[in-house]
């Protein structure tokens, strides 16, 4: 029984990592960030893969673990505060299907993190909404009503930059 689920969770990863990892880079914005959040994900999965009570729950249970190392590996980086930063030049990297539309993308990066991740697994991640509450632990009105909020607010701010 356990090893058909260590089977399933290990054939989802596979099938479906090129997702994870565009999870990953639209939070931590560096290739390498984003391979190190996908990895230790992985790791905490096949780790953990005996506390998951739901097979079904295979999708949103991977997906939380994915945001919530980005999430840490942020929280993680503005703890570190470097001394010199000419010795620390990034060169940028962008995904070819992960192209990054800067107003669009400036706009979202300013909301408040809960809209953010809505926004990310619902339209780059093109995931439910019932998912998506699952995998913020919120319910699905609220997510509802954070999502149609910030579209609207989304909207007027294009709109305003775009002088229309």
């Amino acid at each position: 029984m356990k090893q058909d689920l260590y089977n399933k969770l290990v054939t989802y990863i596979i099938e479906n990592q090129d997702k994870f990892y565009r999870l990953a880079f639209s939070y931590v914005k560096n290739q390498d960030d984003a391979l190190d959040v996908v990895q230790n994900a992985v790791c905490k999965a096949l780790t953990h893969y005996k506390d998951l009570k739901n097979e079904e729950a295979i999708k949103t249970w991977f997906y939380k673990i994915v945001l919530n190392e980005s999430l840490a590996l942020l929280k993680a980086k503005k703890r570190l505060v470097l001394t010199d930063e000419s010795y620390y030049h990034e060169i940028p990297y962008e995904e070819k299907q992960f192209e990054i539309y800067d107003d669009l993308y400036t706009q979202i990066e300013q909301m408040e993190e809960d809209a953010q991740n809505i926004i990310k697994l619902r339209f780059f991640e093109e995931l439910e909404l019932n998912e998506i509450a699952q995998i913020l632990r919120m319910n699905l009105n609220t997510v509802k009503t954070k999502l149609y909020r910030e579209l609207r607010a989304l909207k007027v701010a294009i709109e305003k930059e775009a002088g229309v």
